[in-house]
């Protein structure tokens, strides 16, 4: 098995579905893509689709599971990007241990081959920026080696590329009883799951699923200590409570020693949501 923590540097990956200079636009200038070779098409060979200028990915998330855990604001102070600050629930900041389903994926209107459907684990937590209520990432853990490689590159996200699988049990009704989500990470390997109770709901304003379900732009952290601000555009989604859920697995290699003990125990909520369509727009810099 390939080292997983060696980042994208070792294989070359060939992104030749869609126009170079398109893709190009979308990066900081000067950004360089370890791992991936970027192949200029033809204009003659280019399919031409009518695509939202702002737009960067559309995809569909699907079964959607979210362990969340009560924590210290002093955990996260570091990770907080420039021009926003953490946002509270009921006077609790929170962060995510999220797990889901990408499908249909396309970047910049383009299906990539053999990079429209793969999982993603990711550990988030809550800021807003003024009205607008957002998240941060902590690590994005993607199979997908160029997946991984390119959003480091347009947005400076965590990316690392982890081999990972998934198991979605169903009622007969059709309703999801569990969700699994399991990744290796050098020689330890992580599982987290769920089993729902109960029928799906539209979460109610005010409340805690509501709250996590709900922040629709996205902040990163930028090298020269700006930061990124993108829109994550999606309808509401139905939840599912869970009557169990857990993660297992030694973090600290993945995200460092606190949050590591922080996922280590019971998390304080809980939720499966079923996912829907959504748009990713292209990042504005806030510097």
């Amino acid at each position: 098995m390939p080292d997983s923590s060696k980042g994208p540097t070792t294989t070359q990956h060939r992104l030749c579905a869609f126009p170079i200079n398109d893709l190009q636009r979308c990066f900081p200038e000067g950004a360089t893509l370890a791992g991936v070779e970027l192949c200029p098409v033809p204009s003659s060979k280019r399919i031409r689709l009518n695509r939202v200028p702002d737009t960067f990915l559309t995809a569909e998330w699907k079964h959607i599971l979210m362990l969340n855990y009560a924590v210290d604001p002093f955990v996260l102070a570091s990770f907080v990007p420039y021009g926003t600050e953490l946002d509270f629930f009921e006077g609790r900041t929170y962060i995510s241990l999220i797990g889901f389903e990408f499908n249909r994926t396309r970047l910049l209107g383009f299906r990539v081959p053999f990079h429209q459907s793969f999982e993603e684990v990711n550990v988030r937590f809550y800021v807003r920026r003024g009205e607008k209520r957002g998240v941060v990432f902590i690590r994005e853990l993607v199979p997908k080696r160029a997946v991984a490689a390119i959003a480091r590159w347009a947005f400076n996200e965590k990316y690392l590329r982890v081999p990972m699988t998934h198991r979605i049990e169903t009622r007969p009704d059709g309703d999801i009883a569990k969700a699994e989500f399991a990744w290796r990470f050098g020689l330890e390997r992580f599982v987290m799951k769920a089993e729902t109770e109960g029928a799906s709901f539209l979460a109610a304003t005010g409340s805690e699923s509501k709250f996590i379900t709900e922040h629709y732009w996205g902040y990163a952290a930028q090298k020269d200590g700006g930061s990124l601000e993108y829109e994550v555009q999606h309808p509401q989604w139905r939840v599912w409570k869970t009557k169990q859920a857990s993660f297992t697995g030694d973090a600290a290699g993945l995200y460092g020693v606190e949050i590591a003990r922080i996922l280590a125990r019971d998390p304080d909520s809980a939720f499966l949501a079923n996912g829907s369509a959504v748009t990713v727009s292209k990042g504005t810099r806030i510097t």
